[in-house]
């Protein structure tokens, strides 16, 4: 799997914000948690000696751990609390700050440091949220089940992800795009369909490959025979242009959520370039557009103006109605004949968690369409605004995807 600079980027980017925290402060000598060594980053600390955060023990407890010895109140905040809120650490005569939680369930989850009110990440983990210019990052935690799951690496043939980048007429600058290859497309001479696939708001196109491990979740299901194996494409949905190409530069005019440029941007410019240079079946029945909260409203309102482009539509706990995307004019389209919608679209395909805050415009939107018998699949699960929702709706969706147009 190749990640590109992005990630690189943000790394660089995280080792900054931690310049002024640590580099006044020597470490000190200490037990090694955990049977390694206790100190800090940097100087002659190796991979086996570098501090240990977070620490995941055999009960499912988490043990977290921070270096500041000029700091007087740091707090664990973050999705892995539960709905709890900042948890106070405490800190050892060496300046270490540490605070031990749980058993928290097995699952990916989300958690920052709070130093005098400002969240930083965990400077001792590499795994954090990639995120677009301006937003705050985040680390990652995974807590193992009993077993591997659907998001876990197995010994299975894995496919690649490719980054891509393209000169988009429409903004007028270089753009990123993110491609997943299944297994072997080097080697053979199949045609495959393609998921769209965006992501949400605050986050950047490798968000469904860093965050929700689309790669690792397709890989499974494609040596389970469970999905089809296809190509996954995931653009930037905001108006922004590729990391790394150089200066900076602000799109004028684009101060929304959601960029009215961005659709022009998929259709005309990462479509063709997706079907120009992949091996792709270029039709409606082996199209399909999906994306999480912004990249789910964005699916729908794209998805069901064009009937004759997709044919399969996936909104996940799309960010629809008054205060987001207003998709009303794009229903009206679709309720004023529900039999030429139901011939078109294989799949339609509504979900939110029973926590969310968007739970609501989702539960109408399938009341609107079933209710004028355009058929739908429409799933609850239990989450609010997290991963953990999307990851599995991405597991279950993905075998529904391109059965249609088999061949």
């Amino acid at each position: 799997m190749m990640l590109g600079r992005n990630f690189t980027l943000q790394m660089a980017l995280s080792a900054l914000l931690f310049a002024g925290i640590t580099s006044a402060q020597t470490p000190a000598p200490r037990p090694a948690p955990a049977g390694r060594g206790g100190r800090g980053g940097g100087g002659g600390a190796t991979p086996v000696t570098a501090l240990v955060s977070p620490e995941v023990h055999p009960d499912r407890t988490v043990t977290f751990r921070f270096r500041a010895p000029q700091a007087t109140q740091v707090q664990l905040v973050g999705e892995i609390l539960q709905g709890k809120g900042p948890q106070a650490m405490t800190k050892d005569e060496a300046g270490l700050w540490t605070i031990t939680i749980g058993p928290v369930p097995p699952e990916i989850w989300i958690y920052n440091f709070r130093v005098h009110g400002v969240d930083v990440t965990d400077p001792s983990n590499p795994a954090v949220k990639p995120v677009p210019p301006g937003f705050a990052m985040s680390s990652f935690v995974e807590v193992p089940g009993d077993s591997p799951s659907f998001y876990d690496s197995r010994p299975v043939p894995h496919g690649e992800v490719r980054m891509v980048d393209y000169e988009s007429k429409t903004f007028g600058l270089t753009r990123t795009v993110w491609i997943y290859t299944p297994p072997n497309y080097d080697k053979s001479t199949t045609k495959y369909p393609v998921l769209y696939l965006l992501h949400g708001n605050g986050e950047a196109f490798n968000g469904w490959v860093m965050n929700g491990r689309a790669n690792i979740i397709l890989d499974n299901l494609i040596a389970d025979r469970k999905a089809r194996p296809m190509i996954v494409v995931m653009p930037q949905g905001h108006a922004l242009q590729a990391p790394s190409v150089g200066p900076l530069v602000r799109i004028q005019g684009e101060s929304g959520m959601f960029s009215p440029r961005f659709p022009k941007d998929l259709l005309e410019e990462v479509v063709p370039l997706v079907e120009q240079n992949y091996r792709v079946v270029a039709n409606a029945d082996n199209r399909a557009i999906a994306g999480l909260s912004m990249g789910g409203g964005q699916a729908l309102s794209i998805g069901l103006s064009h009937p004759n482009l997709f044919h399969y539509v996936l909104g996940f706990s799309a960010a629809i109605g008054d205060r987001y995307l207003n998709i009303d004019e794009t229903v009206r389209q679709v309720l004023a004949d529900p039999a030429a919608a139901n011939k078109k679209f294989h799949l339609l395909w509504i979900s939110a968690g029973r926590q969310d805050f968007l739970l609501g415009p989702n539960q109408q939107l399938t009341k609107v369409l079933t209710e004028a018998g355009v058929k739908n699949t429409y799933r609850e699960t239990e989450g609010a605004h997290v991963w953990s929702v999307w990851r599995n709706n991405l597991n279950e969706a993905a075998p529904l995807l391109f059965r249609a147009g088999a061949h």
